[in-house]
């Protein structure tokens, strides 16, 4: 397997804007970690859906997996509360 690239949704810096510094900074480590392994530990796929997640205590990071470009979209960044919606 090879090394993949990450993408992000425009609408994903707005997302980090809400986000306190001390956690976007290990929410931004949990995203560059898939770039080797975009299905480690952790990530699940939603049900009815072409998306995964990965979460980092009360944050939930969406994404995308394109495994013939070996490329990632980060579709969506934020609390569990509210990425669902």
């Amino acid at each position: 397997m090879g090394v993949y690239k990450i993408f992000f949704k425009k609408s994903v810096w707005k997302d980090f804007k809400s986000i306190p510094d001390k956690d976007l900074t290990k929410i931004l480590a949990c995203i560059e970690s898939l770039g080797e392994n975009p299905r480690q530990s952790g990530c699940n796929k939603l049900s009815g859906q072409e998306k995964h997640r990965l979460r980092y205590g009360q944050y939930r990071i969406i994404y995308s997996i394109q495994d013939k470009e070996l490329s990632i979209w980060i579709v969506k960044v934020g609390n569990r509360k509210d990425v669902y919606s």
